[in-house]
């Protein structure tokens, strides 16, 4: 059977930017690699990644998104800040200037089915509202533009609406339409988006069998890693002590997994692109004000090994 390749982004906030620059250095010693993806799979900024490439955008204009825009989407002013009593009552930041962005590269009335290549975007349902009491409960959603056998079909879900689903990390922006980030659940979609091509349901385009594990080659990027640790062996840590820390613990442990989990099923079919920063370089999801600093350093990240497998394993 022929290859499924699959591409995935981690969820970072203004830390995409350093997989979308990677992508077009990539794509600039490599023209035309991205357009082989059967899948492309986001969380977060990476599902509005995945999404703007789905509908054909060259990462140059991703990147120009994240340089000309990032510092706009994280506008903390002083009146929000006052409504808010600072973060204690209200999200860092509106989601005004991210709705605008999200719509305009993506169009307000594309559809999930209009896109040129298949995508799996996670979110988390705060309330799935059913009727039934014994069943109404938060869950996990994975949106998807496949057609299925069975089941609730995506493709008529906005595109730039499911952006704004997965992009809504708690404390930093308001929940929208009862979901929020999906980094709360697969940061690194890797292991999701390989689940997705043995799901019995799914119908792929056109026509084709479902892939065979041996036939899917997957290449995963992150948004950079900080050299984190806690000092200690015996902590006696509280809720105020853990609470900052714990959240970093949980989104970086399930990377982690993912990864493991991918590199052990697909072996050599797997690649991943996760770069370390410097200790004098850590970045956070909502650092606008660094963004030349974040550009630079993307600039320098050495690829020679992701272009040699991308040679190897996507295209041989």
């Amino acid at each position: 059977m022929p290859k499924y390749r699959i591409v995935t982004f981690d969820g970072g906030g203004i830390c995409g930017l350093l997989t979308a620059i990677l992508l077009e250095r990539i794509s600039a010693q490599i023209p035309g690699w991205l357009d082989k993806a059967d899948l492309f799979a986001g969380t977060s900024t990476g599902g509005l990644i995945a999404l703007g490439l789905a509908r054909g955008l060259p990462p140059s204009q991703l990147v120009e998104l994240y340089q000309q825009k990032g510092q706009e989407i994280f506008d903390d002013s002083w009146l929000d800040n006052l409504i808010d009593m600072g973060q204690i009552s209200g999200a860092q930041y509106s989601n005004g200037n991210l709705t605008r962005e999200v719509k305009r590269i993506l169009g307000k009335d594309t559809k999930l089915k209009d896109l040129n290549r298949s995508v799996l975007i996670p979110t988390f349902d705060l309330d799935n509202e059913d009727p039934n009491p014994a069943k109404r409960s938060w869950k996990p959603k994975f949106f998807h533009n496949y057609k299925v056998r069975e089941g609730r079909y995506d493709g008529d879900e906005l595109a730039y609406k499911v952006g704004l689903y997965t992009s809504a990390a708690p404390t930093y922006f308001p929940s929208v339409d009862g979901y929020v980030d999906g980094g709360v659940i697969a940061n690194n979609p890797s292991m999701a988006a390989l689940a997705q091509t043995q799901d019995p349901r799914v119908i792929f385009p056109s026509g084709r069998e479902r892939p065979a594990l041996s036939d899917v080659v997957l290449i995963s990027f992150s948004c950079g890693k900080a050299m984190m640790h806690i000092k200690g062996k015996n902590l006696d840590w509280g809720f105020a002590q853990w609470v900052q820390p714990l959240i970093r613990i949980l989104l970086n442990g399930g990377v982690a997994v993912a990864d493991y989990q991918c590199s052990q099923i697909l072996r050599d079919n797997y690649f991943r692109l996760d770069p370390a920063y410097p200790l004098d370089k850590s970045f956070v999801l909502d650092d606008a004000d660094k963004i030349p600093q974040l550009a630079e350093f993307s600039k320098s990240v050495n690829i020679d090994a992701t272009l040699a497998w991308i040679k190897e394993r996507w295209l041989g």
